[in-house]
């Protein structure tokens, strides 16, 4: 898979691109990333890419002549490449998402900074804006770093059994199982007997009700959509069942523990 990406400050690239999965995988020569500096495409002596608003305004505005030169080019290089802005304003990168941009096979992602890029840009040189969460950095290198982690895990090779990738939190619509390594009590907290047992079928069994545990405890709003078999979709009308009854106890003590309008005559 080819990935671009187009900074300001490409230096902050530097050890993101040759450590862990993403250094491994592009030593193999299964993903190929390459780190361009907008500035290249400037034309004054500053080597400026942004200005003023139109209209006033605090901030700053990145540029559309850079931008469109910059793309102009990669577009000569790849035609068929997806251009991607990482953007506050984008669709929310998900599994489904990810998934979607590994099929592609050839990515530039644009990293925005200062208050947004000029509009001119995202009509006539982007094919999509992505975005990895509610929230404002100060630039678009970060949100790149995911978009280039997360889409590198769908490379057949790069993660060493596939099997992992196949069972990630997010996968069938779940959280993850939770996980345990020796020793095997720490503190006083033992490790699942069933996990020690060298029963396939009953480790499965666990991790596929603990991972709806999970989810219902950590992210209810996932099974909505999730896929459950049914044994899952027994358990989870079992706690459902019990958050019920819970609640009804709740009120019931508070309806028993509040004074009533006689009290104290």
């Amino acid at each position: 898979m080819r990935i671009r990406i187009v900074t300001i400050f490409p230096e902050l690239f530097g050890g993101f691109l040759t450590t862990s999965l993403v250094g491994r995988a592009r030593e193999k020569g299964l993903l190929e990333i390459t780190v361009h500096d907008l500035r290249e495409w400037t034309q004054d002596r500053h080597r400026s890419v942004d200005d003023e608003p139109y209209g006033g305004g605090g901030g700053m505005v990145m540029t559309a002549p850079p931008w469109l030169a910059a793309l102009a080019d990669v577009r000569a290089e790849a035609p068929s490449t997806w251009r991607v802005l990482m953007s506050p304003q984008g669709a929310r990168l998900d599994e489904k998402k990810v998934r979607e941009l590994a099929t592609r096979g050839d990515l530039t992602l644009l990293c925005g900074r200062y208050e947004g890029i000029d509009e001119r840009v995202l009509v006539a040189g982007v094919d999509e804006e992505i975005s990895i969460g509610d929230y404002v950095l100060s630039g678009g290198e970060l949100a790149a770093m995911v978009v280039v982690e997360a889409v590198s895990r769908q490379i057949p090779g790069v993660v060493g059994l596939a099997d992992s990738v196949e069972k990630d939190s997010f996968r069938s619509g779940l959280l993850d199982h939770p996980h345990y390594t020796r020793p095997p009590v720490v503190e006083g907290m033992a490790v699942p007997e069933v996990l020690l047992s060298g029963d396939h079928a009953a480790i499965e069994r666990w991790r596929a009700l603990a991972a709806l545990r999970a989810t219902w405890a950590k992210r209810p709003d996932l099974l909505a959509t999730a896929t459950l078999s049914r044994e899952q979709q027994k358990e989870l009308a079992r706690l459902r069942s019990e958050a019920s009854a819970r609640e009804e106890s709740s009120k019931s003590e508070e309806t028993s523990g509040s004074p009533s309008e006689t009290d104290g005559v």
